[in-house]
Parts: structure tokens; C-alpha cells; sequence
């Protein structure tokens, strides 16, 4: 044996036996660490361990069953997995778990395959809504109907009564409201289209209902009562309980202020068991922004505050997304871009030069060279220092330093959230200005059918590009954009994969296709990298948070239709199961979820 080999394994039995007892101690396992994993590297997945000791939430060691063993004490609690596959619990990068639990407690449309049965469900819900009660819901897609044809007020006019309804698309980015609706915003011929949205008409003027981007759609949404706190923590734990019950254990999340401040009611009282990392609207003044990024402790392991949201486009969907030619199916549509550029660049440079890390919604070509544009802008106004790339894998019994509370500019990991259609040569300045692609693979399973006729033969080939941004060393984070696609990750780990649709039957181009290894590494360091928690997230080794779910099959060696229908049997998250089959969301304890220690 080697004296370097030899002397590691002695100096790692010492620790070992330095050890206090652990709390918990997971044995039996086939348990993947990701400590050998790298985002670039394609080879076969790296060699896992048996067991993991866990004490306040954190894994003490990891290793075979007898080495963790000497790690028991007299009130160390044992669970036998059993042999079953365990690896770190993903962390989804884009979620907007408010909505999502909202729209799953009001009209749910996700999956409606006809007009016909987005009346019926409508028509359900509102027998059973008290009088003047305004109907809500959401998660249609007309592409998924015969003919494709967009809804109008008078379609849902006949089954919403006297209610006033709004209805979202799954992507957010379009509304459908009635015409009670549109009558309590006042909104009628004569009202002009909001800059970077779109009020739609039929051939007299008169509005169909159809209101595209948030600044139509808010003339309504504004009318509408806002939730109570106790609406948004029911909302929030169904949404929660959801991702939980999917092994997510982290989500980097965009709610509202409001959704926010009962999260942190949740996590003082026990019983938020899901790792938040929350976002700020990029609009906000930078003062209230500095006061609400002051308002929460930004070392909490649990919940806390990271960058701030803006929104260049809207969606291919909804053919609102700002494209550098017009559509290859609507030659007089090029989108809506959001922002005026230069006003962009001021705001921009103005947050960075706060510490504000930021990300940026862009979907098309134009809307990500435009976001491009004013994050490199604020890069020279802040005079960071060279851009940080991924993190690498360091020694396993090594915990690297935390960042600063408050990120610097030299610090700051800018971000893009989709970056679903590039100019080709701006794959180089993601490069060059060290930017994040935050992005969602399994919004291909529902794009492919008519990505190409949205983009053309040409523009398709630098779209949903996860291969190509890897191969410009791009730090590239995945999640779901929850609710707009399921929360489920298995969904995105086969999208990344196979680029083929859910029954194979369709793929879309394939060269675009990346690694299983590369797609894990993604889901959970990448995405820790991208909230600033690659120090404590995304692996199961000593230092680390004791974040991991546990799976009915080894998705190692699973084959991609195996990979997508995988199903999770216990998500642990501080060293505590808070999902499993049996007993869905309650701490194996039976006491109040803590926060964990502070760093």
C-alpha cells in the first residue's frame, strides 16, 4: 500500500474515533455522496457508501456499515435502509411554490385536453363557490387541445355565473378572464396595451379576454381580494408537502412578499421542513430591498433571502417571448421584451453595486442578449474580480469556508433563468461575464411537440442547449419552474438525457443531450452553487447538511424509462425523515422541525 494512501485511511479512522456519537446513524445503504461528481465529466458514476452518521442535522461520516458503527451511542437512533439507493435530495433551482399550492387549492387545469373540459371543471368549482366569490385557477395549455385555438371570455363566460374569473396559463405568462372580470378592471375597447403586454381583440376591438404578460394580466389580478395569511400557509404547505414528497429538499423559489413573511411563520413554529431560498422582485426600490434583505438572517440554513428577479420576456407558449427574428409560425410576432435597455443597465448596476445578486427571466434569443448586456454593464460598474466558476470537488473531510453574508460584486453569481433560445455567439458571453443557466429540462417534454414551428429549422439548434452551455464550462442549475411543469425530477433527469418526449416516441435534438452524471451534478451541487450553499448542500459527506432522499431503484443503473417512472420512499432533510410512503411530512421525532445549526 502506499504511505499516502495509508496515512489518509489512518488519519480518516482517527476522526472517526474523535467522533462524538451521532444522533442517527442510516445503515445498509447503496448511497451515492456526489463528492467525486463533476459537471463535465461523462465516465460511469462514481464508487458510494453503505452508511452516513448524522449529528445536528450535518453528516459526521460516511463510509461502510462497520466504521460507522463505532459512531453508535447509547441514545443513537439506527434505521436500516435496507440496501435501497440514497443520494443527496435535489435541489430545485426555479420553483414558485405559492402559486403552485394556490392552483392546486382553486380551478386546476393542468392536463385539460379540450375547451370542453376546461368548462367542465370550471363549471364544478364554481357550484360550490360562495356567492361574488372571484374564481381563480389556473395551468391550461391550448396546445394541448385539438386545433390549439386559444379560449375566449365567452367560452367561460357560460359556466363561471356571476363570478368574475381569471384563469392563467401553466406558463404564467397568459391569462384568460371573463367578462365580469374585465368589466371590474375596466377594461374594454378603448384601453391601450401596457408596455411590454398585450390586451387581445377580436375583430370589432372588443377585448376576448385573452391578456398576455403580467402587466395585462396585473389590471385584473389587481381587482382580486389578496390572500389571507392563513390561505397562503395552506397554500405553501401543499405546495411544500408536494416537493417533499418528489425528494426535493431545497427550492430556490419565487413568491410574493406576503408568501415570504408566512414561510417565516412556518419555520418559527416547527413546521417548515423544506429548504427555502427565496427571491426578491428585481423592481422593488433598492432601499426596501436592502430592508427586506436585512429582515431575515441570511446564514439560515432553512429559509432565506437570495437574488432578485426580473423578467426580460414572457414565453415561447404564448409566442411572447422576445425573439431576434419574428416567429417561424407568426411572421408579424417577434414577443415582448419587458424593459426599456438602457433604464435596464441603470437598475441592473445599481443592485449589483448593492450586492444583490441577480437573475434574470429571458426565453428568447434577444431577451438573453439584452440580459447579457446589462449584467455585463454591471459587471464593469461593480469592478468584480475575475467571475467565479463551479465549484470543484474538494477533499471529502473538508468543508469549505461560507461566503460573505452579504455577497460582494467580486462574489456576485449572476444568473439567467430558461435561457431557452441563444445567438450563437452568446453562448461565449455567459462564459466570459460568469453567468448561471438556470434552467428546466423537463419544460422540453412539453415544448418539443412545437418548439421547432415556434423557432425554424435554424434557430431550433441553439435551443434548450444544455450540452453546448457545458461545453463553454457555463455553470448550468437545473429545477422545474413548478407549477409550470411538475415538480418531479425525474421528469428532468430523463429530459436531459434522452431529449425525447415521455413515450419515446420523438426527440429533439439529440447532440443537445448530456450525461446522467452531468444532469445529477445539475439538480443538486450545481443548483447549491447557484444560492451560494455549495459549502453545505448537494453532498452527503462530513460538513454537510444531512439533505438525502431515498428511492425504490438505483437510478445509476436504471434504464431512461426506469430513470422516469422512479418513485421516492423517505426525503430527509436535517438528518429527519419528513416524507415517506407510509407518513407523509412529519419529522421521524415526532417534535418540531428545527432549523439546524447556524453558519
Amino acid at each position: 500500500m502506499k504511505p499516502l494512501i495509508l496515512s489518509a485511511i489512518l488519519l480518516a479512522a482517527a476522526a472517526t474515533q474523535a467522533q462524538p456519537p451521532a444522533d442517527v446513524i442510516y445503515l445498509h445503504g447503496n448511497i451515492l455522496t456526489g463528492t467525486h461528481l463533476r459537471p463535465n465529466d461523462p465516465s460511469p458514476m462514481p464508487a458510494k457508501v453503505s452508511a452516513l452518521a448524522i449529528t445536528n442535522g450535518k453528516i459526521i461520516a460516511a463510509g461502510p456499515d462497520a466504521s460507522i458503527l463505532k459512531l453508535k451511542g447509547p441514545k443513537t437512533r439506527i434505521i436500516d435502509l435496507h440496501n435501497a439507493f440514497a443520494m443527496p435530495g435535489f435541489n430545485d433551482a426555479h420553483t414558485h411554490i405559492a402559486d403552485a399550492g394556490r392552483e392546486k387549492l382553486s380551478i386546476n387545469l393542468e392536463g385539460v385536453h379540450s375547451l370542453s373540459e376546461m368548462q367542465n371543471r370550471i363549471r364544478n368549482y364554481a357550484s360550490t363557490a360562495r356567492h361574488s366569490d372571484w374564481l381563480l385557477g389556473g395551468g391550461w395549455d391550448h396546445t394541448l387541445w385539438p386545433g390549439n385555438q386559444l379560449p375566449t371570455r365567452t367560452d367561460i363566460d357560460q359556466v363561471t355565473g356571476d363570478h368574475p374569473a381569471i384563469l392563467s396559463r401553466v406558463d404564467g405568462h397568459m391569462a384568460l378572464a371573463n367578462s365580469a372580470a374585465l368589466a371590474a378592471a375596466n377594461i374594454t375597447a378603448d384601453t391601450p396595451d401596457p408596455p411590454g403586454a398585450k390586451i387581445d381583440r377580436d375583430a370589432s376591438g372588443s377585448p376576448t379576454g385573452i391578456l398576455r404578460e403580467t402587466a395585462a394580466s396585473n389590471l385584473v389580478f389587481n381587482k382580486v381580494p389578496p390572500p389571507t395569511l392563513e390561505q397562503r400557509r395552506q397554500a405553501l404547505n401543499v405546495a411544500i408537502n408536494d416537493a417533499l414528497a418528489h425528494g426535493v429538499t431545497s427550492v430556490q423559489d419565487n413568491s410574493e412578499w406576503g408568501d415570504f413573511l408566512a414561510l417565516e411563520e412556518l419555520e418559527h413554529t416547527g413546521q417548515l421542513h423544506l429548504r427555502i431560498a427565496e427571491w426578491l422582485d428585481f423592481n422593488q426600490p433598492v432601499a426596501v430591498l436592502q430592508e427586506r434583505r436585512a429582515s431575515h438572517p441570511t446564514d439560515d440554513p432553512l429559509l432565506h433571502l437570495t437574488m432578485l428577479k426580473g423578467f426580460m420576456d414572457g414565453s415561447l407558449g404564448s409566442r411572447t417571448a422576445a425573439m431576434d427574428e419574428p416567429y417561424a409560425d407568426d411572421p408579424a410576432n417577434s414577443g415582448l421584451a419587458r424593459y426599456n435597455e438602457d433604464k435596464l443597465v441603470q437598475l441592473t448596476s445599481e443592485r449589483a453595486a448593492a450586492g444583490f445578486q441577480i437573475g434574470f427571466h429571458a426565453i428568447g434569443d434577444r431577451a438573453n442578449h439584452i440580459a447579457l448586456d446589462a449584467l455585463g454593464a454591471a459587471q464593469q460598474v461593480a469592478n468584480p474580480a475575475p467571475p467565479p466558476t463551479a465549484p470543484s470537488s474538494p477533499d471529502a473531510n473538508i468543508v469549505t469556508a461560507p461566503p460573505p453574508s452579504i455577497p460582494t460584486p467580486a462574489s456576485l453569481r449572476f444568473r439567467i433563468e430558461h435561457a431557452q433560445v441563444l445567438l450563437p455567439a452568446d453562448f461565449d458571453r455567459f462564459a466570459s461575464e460568469g453567468v448561471i443557466a438556470s434552467m428546466q429540462p423537463s419544460h422540453l417534454l412539453t415544448d418539443m411537440k412545437w418548439a421547432a414551428d415556434r423557432l425554424g429549422l435554424q434557430r431550433v439548434q441553439y435551443a434548450y442547449a444544455w450540452k453546448s452551455f457545458l461545453d463553454h464550462n457555463v455553470t448550468l442549475a437545473f429545477g422545474t419552474d413548478y407549477p409550470v411543469e411538475s415538480i418531479n425530477p425525474f421528469r428532468g433527469l430523463y429530459s436531459a438525457i434522452t431529449r425525447q418526449n415521455e413515450a419515446g416516441t420523438q426527440t429533439f435534438q439529440p447532440q443537445e443531450k448530456i450525461t446522467l452524471n452531468q444532469a445529477i451534478y445539475a439538480y443538486t451541487q450545481a443548483s447549491a452553487f447557484a444560492e451560494f450553499r455549495e459549502h453545505l448542500k448537494g453532498r452527503l459527506e462530513p460538513g454537510y447538511l444531512a439533505d438525502l432522499v431515498v428511492l425504490d431503484r438505483d437510478i445509476t443503473t436504471a434504464t431512461p424509462q426506469q430513470l422516469l417512472h422512479t418513485k421516492v420512499l423517505r426525503t430527509i432533510v436535517n438528518g429527519e425523515t419528513v416524507y415517506s410512503e407510509a407518513k407523509p411530512s412529519t419529522p421521524t421525532t415526532g417534535k418540531p422541525q428545527q432549523s439546524g445549526a447556524k453558519d
